[in-house]
């Protein structure tokens, strides 16, 4: 599986890691909602289960996507401030521009 980030969402998810609630924890995305042709992604901080692969960024920031969910891999997370702030999520090489 493959992930990226951009640096503006790696400034931001660096910043999140190292609060003290986040600690030991890794960038978690995942699918929110799946409408079959479409899905809606999540970020979250979480520690490594079972059933995830952790994935490497050229961003030195580690990723958990759960195997078998074609639809994480290639997700892209960006962190944009206009219009509004916060992360976007996209997952260009499934067509994939829906993200919250």
């Amino acid at each position: 599986m493959k992930a990226k980030i951009t640096r503006n969402a790696a400034k931001v998810l660096k910043r999140e890691l190292g609060l003290p609630e986040n600690e030991g924890k890794l960038v978690r995305v995942l699918i929110t909602l799946d409408h079959g042709d479409h899905v809606h992604y999540g970020i979250d901080f979480d520690t490594q289960k079972e059933n995830d692969e952790l994935v490497s960024t050229d961003k030195e920031i580690d990723v958990l996507l759960e195997k078998g969910k074609p639809m994480l891999d290639g997700i892209k997370v960006d962190y944009l401030y206009f219009p509004k702030e916060g992360f976007v999520i996209t997952n260009p090489s499934q067509g994939n521009n829906i993200h919250h």
